[in-house]
């Protein structure tokens, strides 16, 4: 019977502590094996859209806690050692069975090694400490398993050069001094194409050098996911129905079909039956057609946060009711609507290591399991939000001035910098249109925050800058009990909003770094925002879908010796 060793939240099980990542449980580490050893009754997502993206029949949350399964684990690093005795090697050659007490010391545990080795395709084993201190030395026979290591720290600081990998062989002991250089590797050892996830682990073909990390560093595991908001039809209460009995009604005949859905609905007064059958037929096509790109699945989100829903439709997952626009605010916005409920499944595609995935780029992600998988980790979050919609020709007019062009420009210089220095191929330039509505995205979640009740880091946005779009969406992204207290979607209200998004701008006018914030030419992660810093625009990392960066805060309320010049002009 497997043993429960630690637990983790589900929505950490897709986010954090995905499949091949290494998870620290007391003195010990974990890594999360691939879906193919995953229990079978894990509870069923269905998001038919961004299943027939991804290219599998549906989606499955992680079974975090619960009695008829639980997320499998494999022991890694292998490589332990004891602090008392200084012996390094694999856990079984210096302890005894599946314990972790030192077989010399018996009142010692080992613990497991601070260090590891990745590769950019994904591939991951343990640090190579013999080959680290053998390289060059006549040690006679080279089998590891006549060598007995040890690992120091001589206690001077907390350098590498202070700890001291050393063998029984006799051979000179060696730091591990320069040991994380981008090619410190390359002269011990090349990748083996290692992947510990999976259940046989075959190694694969690969090219890239192995880098050296620390297991619990954050560029040992960067998740790649996919998310979409429900919408109609598929937000719908006859959805939901169809999504409980999918099993069977993919399976009835056309003849046989309207009887079935007929007796479905005479027990269900929620839906009717020409709804469920519009349903059923609406997903026998999704499957039948060109799989949607994420530009598509957006495009769909922004058309059905412009057209709304009506009240009625109060029991769905998708509640988005129109609000009138402020006078004050109608120079610039065109549409406020409250969100009052939404689901997002947000589903994990893979993963990458030493550096994260950027979304139509060539290098592939580790895979989740040994084949093609039918179905994929996600998650589903129940909340609320506001969506913002601006006058399209207020932004392209904007967007076609020779300020904004000067701006982004120098976004996209030091973006064609970063794909140089990373070996990437040069990336589509970012928009003027997409730096500023992302801006002005940042400075209402900031005010929102206040206003709503919700921390910063329970919010999240949705930026809608594609061709003909000019949206906002802020919604609470948290899948615990924050995520829908009421508080925001009650802020769209015509006699509420106005004074938060002009909170919002005026305070974004002045930064306490300023002038040196104002008048930067290139700040944050490899210098891809302009006048954007702690103090004025920068959110959580659970709050950005962009990881905080192409921000632009004068670009947005102007500078101060041209405030005409941005792009909320008309709102201060």
């Amino acid at each position: 019977m497997a043993k429960k060793i630690g637990s983790a939240r589900q929505s950490q099980l897709v986010t954090t502590y995905g499949v091949g990542s290494v998870i620290p449980v007391e003195q010990s580490s974990y890594m999360i094996m691939g879906i193919d050893d995953w229990p079978e009754s894990a509870p069923r997502i269905d998001e038919p859209r961004l299943a027939r993206a991804m290219g599998v029949h549906h989606f499955c949350a992680p079974l975090a806690g619960r009695r008829n399964g639980d997320v499998p684990v494999t022991r890694f690093p292998l490589m332990h050692y004891c602090p008392k005795c200084h012996r390094l090697g694999k856990l079984w050659e210096l302890a005894e069975d599946d314990s972790t007490w030192c077989r010399t010391c018996e009142d010692t545990k080992v613990v497991p090694s601070r260090f590891v080795a990745c590769c950019e395709h994904g591939h991951i084993e343990d640090f190579p400490y013999f080959a680290w201190v053998h390289r060059g030395a006549e040690s006679g026979d080279q089998s590891e398993r006549r060598h007995n290591l040890t690992l120091r720290a001589l206690g001077r600081s907390s350098s590498l050069s202070d700890i001291l990998i050393g063998c029984s062989c006799g051979v000179e002991p060696k730091s591990l001094a320069g040991a994380f250089g981008k090619q410190a590797l390359i002269r011990y050892t090349s990748c083996r194409g290692k992947r510990p996830w999976l259940p046989t682990d075959d190694p694969e073909g690969c090219d890239k050098p192995l880098r050296t990390l620390q297991r619990g560093s954050s560029n040992v595991w960067f998740s790649a996911t996919r998310s979409t908001i429900s919408i109609p039809p598929w937000s719908t209460a006859a959805a939901a129905l169809v999504e409980g009995q999918w099993a069977t009604l993919q399976h009835i005949t056309d003849d046989a079909l309207p009887g079935v859905v007929a007796g479905m609905a005479a027990h269900n007064p929620r839906v009717t039956a020409e709804a469920v059958l519009a349903v059923i037929a609406r997903r026998r096509g999704v499957y039948q057609a060109t799989p949607p790109t994420d530009a598509e699945l957006r495009a769909d989100e922004y058309r059905a946060l412009t057209l709304g829903t009506a009240p009625r439709d109060r029991l769905d997952d998708f509640v988005c009711e129109p609000r009138d626009v402020p006078d004050v605010l109608s120079q610039v916005i065109e549409q406020i609507s409250a969100v009052d409920r939404l689901r997002e499944v947000a589903a994990l595609e893979g993963f990458s290591r030493v550096v994260p995935h950027v979304p139509g780029e060539d290098r592939p992600l580790a895979p989740l399991s040994d084949g093609s998988p039918v179905w994929l980790p996600a998650m589903e979050i129940h909340g609320e939000g506001i969506f913002v919609r601006l006058l399209d020709d207020v932004v392209a007019d904007w967007e076609d001035s020779s300020f904004a062009h000067e701006r982004v420009s120098l976004i996209n210089r030091s973006k064609r910098h970063r794909d140089l220095a990373l070996e990437r191929p040069e990336s589509p330039p970012v928009s003027a249109r997409r730096v500023a509505l992302h801006t002005l995205s940042h400075m209402l979640l900031g005010e929102l925050s206040l206003h709503a009740g919700y921390p910063a880091a329970a919010l999240r946005e949705r930026v809608y800058a594609g061709n003909g779009q000019a949206g906002i969406l802020i919604y609470t992204a948290s899948s615990d009990s924050a995520g829908s207290l009421g508080g925001l979607a009650a802020l769209a209200d015509t006699d509420r909003f106005a004074p938060v998004l002009l909170a919002a701008i005026d305070r974004a006018a002045w930064c306490s770094s300023d002038p040196v914030c104002a008048e930067s030419r290139g700040s944050g992660l490899d210098n891809l925002n302009l006048a954007a810093c702690h103090a004025c625009l920068l959110l959580p990392e659970t709050s950005c879908e962009a990881g905080n960066v192409f921000l632009d805060r004068i670009g947005v309320v102007g500078p101060a010796e041209h405030p005409d010049a941005g792009l909320v002009t008309g709102l201060r």
